[in-house]
């Protein structure tokens, strides 16, 4: 083998490290998560587990298959109580290297007692607030432009005392916000109106899109409204569909209810008004490039994948390979 002059030396390792660069910068892409934030999962799916005294092995396991962010809910969900000492659950979070961004806090442990929940969030770390909905009356899936204003003066109030806790109130929209009002509009775009931009942020359920419309439409048009989601996959293809708030509940077929018992069924608590079988991100229709694309003009900061265990993980393993920046 000939020898190799310093010149063609230097010249060949400088292009082995561009070559490396560039590999690890594939290899970066590759495993990439949307916009570069942590897949987070909202635990309520599994919260079977908390109520068994799992939280930690819960936890291990999201975290073996990729999950970084939890979102919880707060001890006022029965299957949360176990939850109530914050130090000893941020303890837990830290041992095994999962922060919790937000939780879902129900209206009256807000309306009763804000001050104590504001500091079981700050125990654990989290920078959001959420609530799944503002519960506000529905008749047969309709509602008033005056009780819109009400919902909206009162919670425009819980998030000014929030934010002066350093935290950011944020709103789902699992019931009451999916319904229309009386003239036929949908309630969601015209509580947006009414509640104030900056004490309250938007977290989209993204198996409502057939319910209240594109989510692409709603993250253009209210940029850095929009920073939180819940993931689940969605069938476009099948139209859209109204909401099931404020209706008499149906009584479900016998496939519906094996389909609740194993955790499968509509995407969230209410299902945002989806409807249908659950789907995995990603083995849906959904343009998920396009969504997430523009959710990043909505401000997104967090997303959590909402579904059983095994359409999160399907769901989790789509992400880790969608690249948008």
């Amino acid at each position: 083998m000939s020898a190799m002059t310093r010149r063609e030396f230097f010249r060949k390792t400088a292009t082995d490290a561009a070559l490396a660069g560039f590999l690890a910068a594939g290899a970066t892409r590759a495993f990439a998560s949307p916009l570069g934030l942590p897949i987070g999962s909202q635990t309520y799916p599994h919260r079977d587990r908390i109520v068994k005294g799992d939280f930690a092995g819960l936890l291990k396991d999201m975290k073996g298959i990729g999950i970084e962010v939890i979102e919880l809910c707060n001890p006022a969900y029965k299957e949360f109580s176990s939850l109530a000492d914050g130090k000893q659950t941020r303890k837990i979070l830290d041992d095994n290297g999962i922060k919790c961004l937000s939780a879902h806090f129900t209206m009256p442990s807000l309306r009763q007692e804000q001050g104590k929940q504001i500091e079981w969030a700050q125990a654990l770390g989290m920078t959001m607030m959420s609530t799944a909905t503002l519960s506000a009356r529905v008749t047969n899936g309709m509602t008033t432009l005056e009780e819109v204003k009400r919902a909206a003066d009162e919670y425009n109030k819980i998030a000014a005392a929030a934010k002066k806790a350093g935290l950011q109130q944020i709103l789902h929209n699992e019931g009451f916000e999916n319904s229309r009002l009386e003239d036929g509009r949908l309630t969601y775009p015209v509580l947006l109106e009414y509640l104030d931009a900056d004490l309250v942020k938007m977290q989209f359920q993204m198996s409502s899109m057939r319910t209240v419309g594109d989510p692409i439409m709603y993250f253009m048009n209210h940029p850095g409204r929009f920073i939180s989601a819940h993931m689940q996959g969605v069938d476009t293809t099948q139209g859209m569909v109204t909401s099931r708030a404020g209706f008499p509940p149906v009584k479900p077929t016998p496939e519906e209810a094996a389909a609740a018992a194993e955790g499968r069924g509509r995407g969230g608590r209410g299902g945002g008004g989806g409807g249908g079988n659950a789907l995995a991100v990603g083995e849906d229709t959904v343009d998920w490039p396009k969504v997430f694309t523009a959710a990043k003009t909505g401000g997104l900061k967090a997303y959590f994948v909402e579904q059983n265990w095994d359409l999160t993980v399907k769901s989790v393993n789509f992400l880790k390979g969608l690249n948008t920046t």
